[in-house]
């Protein structure tokens, strides 16, 4: 049955590992044939990420569409790029060209409250492509802070927790390891 439904899967939670479990998820849905999107919400196409590098060898789309963390531009910057990201993003899903579509970092923007963003990323019509998606499209959801009506009606949550995080003892994020 999951073969002709696609399922929706939401890694949230404040630990490491949310946008590392769908890339594996990506890794493993191209090994089986499966046509594969992913869309970054936050991260900015300024940035070199190791990812990106490997999916462009193997043939998995990958585009990275936002302005950089929050505090590195200004709201307007943010409001704009959000904006095109959904705008792309509705226009890649409805395309029928994806087996698997990941949104990283889409809890993220979601969750954005230092300024306005429900007029360039409105809920409910995230809501209302999510639940209008292909019947068999496979759409996975990353980022801190997911939203309840998102969780309510995923087939899967997976919560990242943090127990232990080098980042505590002054190491920053490792190339590599976190990009």
């Amino acid at each position: 049955m999951a073969e002709k439904k696609g399922l929706l899967l939401v890694y949230t939670g404040d630990g490491k590992g949310k946008t590392t479990a769908a890339l594996g998820l990506a890794l493993r849905a191209k090994g089986r044939g499966k046509k594969v999107l992913i869309i970054q919400f936050i991260k900015s196409p300024e940035r070199t990420y190791g990812e990106k590098i490997m999916f462009d060898q193997i043939g998995i789309e990958m585009y990275q569409t936002g302005a950089g963390f929050t505090w590195t531009k200004t709201p307007e910057e943010h409001r704009e790029a959000l904006k095109k990201a959904w705008m792309f993003t509705k226009e890649k899903m409805a395309s029928g060209q994806y087996d698997v579509v990941i949104l990283d970092e889409l809890n993220n923007a979601l969750a954005i409250d230092k300024f306005p963003i429900d007029d360039v990323l409105p809920f409910e019509e995230v809501m209302d492509v999510i639940n209008n998606r292909l019947p068999s499209m496979h759409l996975v959801i990353t980022g801190r802070s997911a939203k309840p009506e998102i969780k309510d009606m995923a087939d899967l949550v997976t919560e990242m927790n943090p127990v232990k995080h080098y980042y505590n003892e002054g190491i920053p994020a490792v190339k590599g390891i976190e990009f």
